[in-house]
Parts: C-alpha cells; structure tokens; sequence
C-alpha cells in the first residue's frame, strides 16, 4: 500500500477535516492539474469539491474523472469530488479557494511569440514573461484575468485566489486592477530551484551536513515573478550566503561552455551561470532559472546565431517543444483506461500548505507574488512583487525584505513600469499605448520601424485573441 510521502508525514493534521470547495480555472490543463490531484489525495484534512472549468470543456470532464478515480483509491487519504462545468460562475459559485492556471493554444498563440522575434533576430528562451513574447503574451492574458477577477467578485468575493499562470506578475496584478478587494496571490517554483543549490552548498562546505533538504533552507527573496533575486540564506546557524564567493569560483569562468556544447541536454536544461554572473556583477543571486532570467537584460541573448546562447549552459526552447508534445492526452487516455496507474507523489508544490494555512490550521511561510506594500521598499508601491510571506487564518502578510541595490533596483523598475503600461492598455483596449511598452523592453534591440512591424504582425497573427482591443490602433497600420 502507498505510504505518505515524506513532506505528507511532516505535516501534523489537527484532527479535524476542513471541508471547502476549490474552483479551478483552466481545469482541463493536463500538466497543473494532475499535480493538484495528486496534492489533494495525500492531505488528510481538506475535503471538499474540486470544480474544474475550462473553455474546453472535454478536458475538464476528462480530469474530473480522473481525480474522481484518484480519490476513489484506498491509499488516498483526502476525500474529494471532482466535476466539470460548462460555465465559469457555476464553477466559482461559493467557492472558497480559487486555482488558474491557464493557456491559449500554443500552436495559435505561443509559436507565433516565439517564431517572429527570431525573423527579426530577437531570441528568447521562454518568451512567456517579458521580451515580445511576453508582452503579446500578457495582452492575450488580460482580458481573461479581468474575467476571473469579475467573476470572483459576483460568485465568491472572499476566495482566495491561487494564480499559476505567466506572466505572473501581469495576471495577478490585472486581477487587483479589476477587482481591488480580491485575495490573490501569484505561486511559482523558480525559486524552489535556488533553495536546491543552497542545500547543496550546505552539503559541500558545512561540515557535517547530509541530505540537506531545500525545505530547510530559508531565503530572503526580493524582485519580480522571473527577475528575482536572494541576499540571504540560512541553513540552520549556518549563513550560506558567506560561500557564494567559493562556490563562484568553483564555477568559473562565466560562461564557461562553448556554442554546440548543449545539443544534446534537455531545452529546459540550466546551469546557473547566469544567476552566478548576476552575483559576480551585483552582489545578489539570480533566484529564477537562467531561460528567465536572460530574457530581462539585453545582454546575455545579444547573438547573431541561436547556438550563441549554450555559452550560458541554456539552450532556447523552440516553438515545436511547445505544440509537438502529445503525451499529455495520451497519458491521460491510459489513466483513465487503467492501462497505467496514476502514481503518487511528493510534487514539491505549496498550494496545499498555503489553502491549510489560510484556514488557520497552521502558520507557513513561503514566496509569493502579491502587491508591494513597502516589502521591498524601493519599488513602486502596488506593483506585484515577489518575496517572502506568512501565511496564516488571518491573510497574507508580506515580510519586509528591504531596498534592491539601487544598480539592481533601475533594471527591475523598466520591467515594473512596461507591466503596468500593459495592465493600463489591456484595461483600455489601447494597443497604440501597448506599443510603447513593446518597444521599451529590453529584448527589443531592432530599428522602431522594424519593431512596429514585429507588434503589428504578432497582433494580426493572433488577432482572435485580441478581440477586446482597438484593432484599428495607428500602430497596426503603418
């Protein structure tokens, strides 16, 4: 019989099961979703309903019966129904926590912010945060935000609202601009990653130190969702952050590989060169995965051919690795066929830890995206920044993680400034406003003429997705 896995058997249950009803938006996703599923059946004091919608509506129903049959298992400990619904406000009726995670067809939407940069010779590893893609990406994104955030606040105005959706900030701040009363925060796992390279620090230069878990290893985290930075690290009375020193000239030099040197490595393969190169010129850790954090500075993707960019030990993701990739239905088919058994696991993911904490079973703290209220003091406040937090029965309170170093703090504010642009002209329809952010990122290297043409031609590429702007906007007629 499946045990509780290690993180499971830290958590002490009260005794008691806390009955709620979770709302999923993008219910039908077949990466986030089967994550959430396997999270729930391993807790043994929530229960509720899950309501799954999704504009495909076939694949929430697929997943619903999926975790319908998860929770069906005798080793699942957390009881749960699981059902799709065709619209929206039925899905979010009453509901007391609310998960999006979400995404436009990549083939329609995605391929397209990664493809026509690069006619124009801008590269970008991801292109789901920042550069053209991503803002195109948060145009796309939101009208839809100010969909959920509308419909929160008719169905169940004291949710809280979990958003894993990029770009994170941009959606998890559309979400207070339409409805300022809203409970949400922004979760990513990019800093997970930072917590790991600690643990392992700690092992390397901390004597007597084994099996050092990320989970022990406490971070002060400071920035914007992918441009986030760390300036502290504990483990236990050990401060880590006195080896980064160490552990950078480990890793020199930077860049240390040569074009071709990642051909054979996984698109999402990192070496943290980049994050080490940030602390080597400002003295604070890169906290996001290199694909990301590259695509916040001019620098690092300044090539001519695409091979250029494995001299940071990354490689970028082409848009075939983000439409080409079948297994997901096909996994699902065999879930549901019996064919293979859902496994379960550890996933590492908080969102459970964080829905207990803020029904009062026990305080938890973590990173989280939520609006500056002098967390980090020298950036604008309302912004949506990411730092640490504590969760508790009473809310969200974020944890003051001082200034940015000024040199840090200008390149984190061009980024601040160009999202709430975006938020100004996606609330606006305004594309001739959306522009002026598009031209101000710093991928955007390319004459202005030739960056309206890219804007122009992403907008009528994906015009279907835009249908809440003005199409006639001077920018898109030359």
């Amino acid at each position: 019989m499946y045990q509780l896995t290690e993180h499971e058997q830290e958590r002490e249950p009260t005794g008691r099961t806390r009955t709620v009803k979770l709302g999923y938006v993008g219910g039908g996703s077949q990466g986030w979703a089967h994550t959430l599923i396997n999270d729930l059946a391993q807790c043994p004091d929530l229960a509720g309903e899950v309501a799954l919608y999704d504009v495909d509506h076939d694949a929430a129903a697929r997943n619903a019966e999926l975790g319908n049959q998860v929770t069906d298992r005798d080793e699942a400990v957390g009881d749960w129904t699981f059902e799709a619904y065709e619209e929206m406000g039925d899905a979010l009726e009453g509901a007391d926590f609310v998960v999006c995670s979400t995404q436009d067809p990549p083939e329609e939407t995605f391929a397209h912010d990664i493809d026509l940069p690069e006619e124009y010779g801008i590269y970008q590893p991801v292109a789901d945060t920042v550069g053209p893609g991503g803002a195109v990406r948060a145009l796309r994104a939101i009208p839809q935000y100010r969909d959920i955030a509308a419909t929160v606040r008719e169905r169940c105005p004291d949710a809280w609202v979990i958003n894993y959706t990029n770009p994170m900030t941009v959606c998890t701040r559309a979400l207070y601009e339409e409805y300022p009363d809203i409970n949400a925060i922004g979760l990513c796992h990019e800093v997970f990653k930072t917590q790991e390279l600690f643990a392992e620090m700690a092992e390397r230069y901390v004597d007597g130190a084994d099996d050092v878990s990320r989970d022990d290893v406490e971070v002060q985290v400071k920035g914007i969702n992918h441009f986030t930075f760390v300036d502290e690290a504990h483990w236990r009375d050990h401060d880590l952050f006195e080896y980064l020193d160490e552990e950078l000239e480990r890793r020199k030099p930077l860049p240390g590989f040569e074009p071709g040197d990642m051909d054979g490595e996984s698109y999402w393969v990192n070496n943290q060169q980049i994050a080490f190169d940030f602390y080597d010129r400002f003295g604070l850790l890169g906290a996001a995965g290199d694909r990301h954090l590259a695509e916040f500075v001019p620098w690092y993707l300044d090539i001519d051919e695409p091979e250029e960019v494995q001299r940071w030990g990354i490689r970028l993701t082409p848009s075939s690795a983000r439409v080409g990739d079948d297994e997901g239905p096909d996994e699902m088919e065999e879930y549901l066929s019996g064919d293979e058994e859902f496994e379960f696991h550890d996933s590492g993911e908080e969102a459970v830890d964080i829905m207990r904490a803020l029904l009062g079973e026990e305080p938890f703290v973590t990173h989280l995206n939520y609006p500056n209220e002098g967390q980090v003091a020298n950036l604008p406040e309302g912004a949506v920044v990411e730092t640490n937090a504590m969760l508790t029965g009473s809310g969200v309170t974020p944890l003051s993680a001082g200034d940015l170093p000024e040199q840090v703090r200008t390149l984190v504010d061009r980024h601040v400034t160009n999202q709430e642009t975006l938020i100004e002209a996606g609330f606006t329809g305004d594309l001739d406003l959306a522009f002026q952010a598009f031209l101000a990122e710093p991928l955007v290297t390319i004459q202005r003429d030739e960056a309206r043409e890219l804007f122009a031609e992403l907008v009528e590429t994906e015009r279907d997705y835009f249908g809440d702007y003005d199409l006639d906007a001077n920018v898109l007629q030359g």
